[in-house]
């Protein structure tokens, strides 16, 4: 199939933008990961049991209470703070504000791969 467009499609001109970066312990993603290892713990995915040497140890880790809603500096737990997820499962969590719950990701991924 081909896409047909009387305009041109143009990508790639840099624009200025401000956003808040929260900072980050990389003590305490280490600690989340060390307890957790470095599979998602929504789905079961691991990066390097797919992807091989490469992707070894490779997991994003998700603040279950988001930083923004934090909005100040706080003393995190590694174990109960955090959680090591894979990147889709991260993004999906992300599609709501607030959030979507880990149990219910569970859930909806349970519901949607019954009997396959």
């Amino acid at each position: 199939m081909q896409f047909e467009c009387d305009k041109l499609l143009i990508e790639g001109k840099a624009r200025t933008v401000a956003v808040n970066k929260y900072e980050r312990s990389t003590i305490a993603r280490r600690k989340c990961v060390e307890h957790y290892g470095a599979t998602c713990q929504i789905c079961g995915f691991n990066f390097g049991k797919q992807f091989g040497e490469i992707a070894e140890g490779f997991i994003l880790v998700h603040h279950i209470k988001p930083l923004s809603e934090i909005n100040e500096q706080y003393q995190v737990d590694p174990i109960n703070d955090l959680i090591p997820l894979c990147a889709n499962c991260h993004s999906v969590i992300h599609l709501k504000k607030p959030a979507i719950d880990i149990n219910e990701l569970k859930k909806i991924i349970s519901s949607n791969t019954k009997g396959q």
